[in-house]
């Protein structure tokens, strides 16, 4: 049996753009990846997320946020650790041992949009579809 491509997401909060991409590719992806998300100060599920998740029938609501250090702690091992926030939070993520890659995806932070609450999502949703796009590279790169 082919060893599973281990992923972890990591942002800020694990509150909304590591929580999608780990929505998307355990949806996208299939069997082939073992994946999980988390953050360096984990906070809580961002709504928005949680919306632009289920207008694609992904259920997101009743995930939880976790710590980046306690996955570390735990000596979790990983192929890829992508971070999906800003270059300046992206180098507070520790090195796991045995990483075979760390990548940089630099997306918004939906908590950081402003506006109405159409406003707001539509932007989440616009976050939402890059990361889908970039999840889409990563499982091509990887066929």
């Amino acid at each position: 049996m082919e060893e599973k491509i281990r992923v972890l997401f990591v942002c800020v909060h694990n509150s909304a753009r590591s929580q999608m991409a780990e929505a998307l590719l355990k949806s996208m992806g299939g069997e082939r990846f073992d994946v999980e998300s988390a953050g360096i100060e984990p906070g809580i599920l961002n709504p928005l997320a949680v919306e632009a998740m289920a207008e694609m029938g992904i259920d997101i609501s009743n995930n939880q946020t976790q710590s980046v250090f306690d996955l570390y702690k735990a000596g979790k091992l990983y192929t890829y650790v992508i971070a999906v926030c800003d270059a300046a939070n992206a180098q507070r993520c520790p090195i796991f041992p045995g990483v075979a890659e760390i990548i940089h995806w630099s997306f918004d932070d939906p908590s950081s949009f402003t506006g109405s609450h159409e406003e707001k999502l539509h932007k989440t949703i616009q976050v939402r579809d890059q990361i889908k796009h970039q999840i889409e590279e990563l499982i091509a790169k990887t066929a």
